[in-house]
């Protein structure tokens, strides 16, 4: 496994974000906990994501914290995610606290694990005592990652807004302790 460290994102590491995208994008992967990276052109509009995605989303925003999983043996990216600070009615069925992704290259490496371990981290110090996370019934990977950092299968539900293959949405939670 992958040692990982949460960082911010910042100027260094503009080309690693960016080259992240064209892949998510040349595969056509689902850009999750990625704060709408998928919708810009160039690094600094992305990192205006706090002001982009409340003008997208009006009252359906929430402020959030985005960080990158990067090695911390070279701080080569690996992941992307995204902690919601609290849940607006949409956010509760369908999307949750947490969301993140992974870099198809660093896949089945324990990446996503440590990543949402370190994400709970990050939701202890915003003082959350439990976080929904909900993913795809078809995304096993990321149901067995959910269940490895203590998620707890609440329901199944129809997946009524097209955000996944399967046509259900699992929806857990974590004890933050």
């Amino acid at each position: 496994m992958n040692r990982l460290k949460l960082i911010r994102p910042d100027a260094a590491h503009e080309a690693q974000v960016m080259d992240y995208r064209r892949v998510f994008l040349e595969n056509g992967e689902y850009f999750a906990g990625c704060a709408g990276l998928e919708d810009v052109e160039n690094y600094a509009e992305w990192l205006d994501f706090e002001n982009r995605l409340s003008k997208k989303y009006g009252d359906g925003y929430v402020p959030s914290s985005v960080f990158l999983a990067v090695r911390t043996e070279d701080e080569t990216l690996a992941g992307i995610l995204e902690i919601r600070h609290r849940l607006t009615p949409f956010l509760l069925r369908y999307g949750g606290h947490i969301g993140y992704s992974v870099l198809p290259s660093q896949r089945r490496r324990g990446c996503a694990t440590e990543m949402l371990r370190l994400a709970l981290e990050e939701c202890r110090k915003l003082d959350l005592d439990r976080v929904l996370l909900t993913c795809d019934k078809a995304n096993v990977a990321s149901a067995r990652t959910i269940a490895a950092n203590g998620g707890v299968l609440e329901n199944e539900i129809e997946d009524d807004v097209g955000m996944g293959r399967s046509g259900t949405i699992q929806r857990y939670w974590i004890a933050v302790e």
